[in-house]
């Protein structure tokens, strides 16, 4: 499924200031999303995980919080390059999120520390209601206890008890909701190669109904079907396949000849092959 179509970059007067003075930036004109999963690739620092946040800006996404990403101290430059962007839509949407690994992890932390609360609360209610009746009592701890329900059904009884693997596609597959664009920063950062293919097959079942726009250095997610790929270089950003991707091409080699690559971290005089 598309949402969003096409994104117009509009350079700003004053384009000496971070973002905007990304040399990535200085070309970006026109960017169009053709496929339902668009991955962002490339090294750190080409600004593939900037304009993934300029395009959440945008559309006003929320994070995993659910908060706005006006909210976020953290992207303000996000909503300096959000205000340069127009959007372009097939068919407009206000369903999705954006989220970033560590969003992940901060969540998982407030969950768990929200469940904890709700059953101290539950504890404390029932030792003062104890000699109360059974309806007051009832009364008494039915929104604790109806709070703790609907954190338990939608992500366990313990977000933790799972690896961080587990836990991140449990919460993923938690989260989503039909008809929904997602952005998200480097998902793999929790996930085993194994868990890397799990996630590309759930993505792959969810694109049906959804669109997703991905930055990414897994050359697993690389390899996801049907998925156009922008490649981030210096000062440039281009459309290429999964085989002209430079991190692919190097990991290839290097699990080919992993020796060569060791040999040379003992020998900093020399360069790498």
């Amino acid at each position: 499924m598309i949402f969003l179509r096409q994104s117009q970059y509009q350079v700003p007067l004053d384009n000496r200031k971070f973002p905007f003075s990304l040399p990535v930036l200085q070309s970006l004109r026109t960017f169009t999303f053709p496929t339902s999963i668009t991955l962002f690739v490339g090294d750190n620092g080409s600004g593939k995980s900037t304009l993934l946040e300029g395009l959440a800006a945008s559309v006003h996404s929320i994070t995993v919080g659910e908060e706005t990403i006006e909210s976020d101290p953290t992207l303000q430059h996000a909503r300096s390059l959000g205000n340069c962007l127009r959007l372009t839509w097939q068919e407009k949407t206000k369903k999705g999120f954006f989220m970033r690994a560590e969003d992940f992890f901060q969540y998982t932390k407030k969950m768990n520390a929200l469940r904890q609360e709700m059953e101290d609360s539950l504890h404390e209610t029932e030792e003062a209601f104890k000699d109360r009746s059974p309806t007051a009592k009832a009364y008494a701890r039915s929104g604790y206890a109806n709070s703790l329900y609907e954190i338990e059904s939608r992500y366990g009884k313990d977000m933790d008890a799972h690896s961080h693997g587990e836990g991140f596609i449990d919460f993923f597959q938690a989260r989503i909701v039909p008809g929904g664009l997602y952005l998200i920063d480097e998902p793999e950062a929790p996930l085993s190669p194994i868990s890397q293919l799990s996630f590309m097959a759930m993505l792959q079942n969810l694109a049906t109904d959804n669109q997703f726009i991905i930055a990414t250095h897994s050359p697993i997610l690389m390899a996801t079907p049907n998925t156009t790929l922008y490649l981030f270089e210096a000062e440039s950003i281009r459309k290429v396949s999964f085989e002209q991707i430079p991190s692919v091409q190097f990991m290839k080699i290097f699990l080919q000849y992993p020796e060569l690559f060791v040999h040379h971290l003992n020998c900093p005089d020399n360069p790498l092959p």
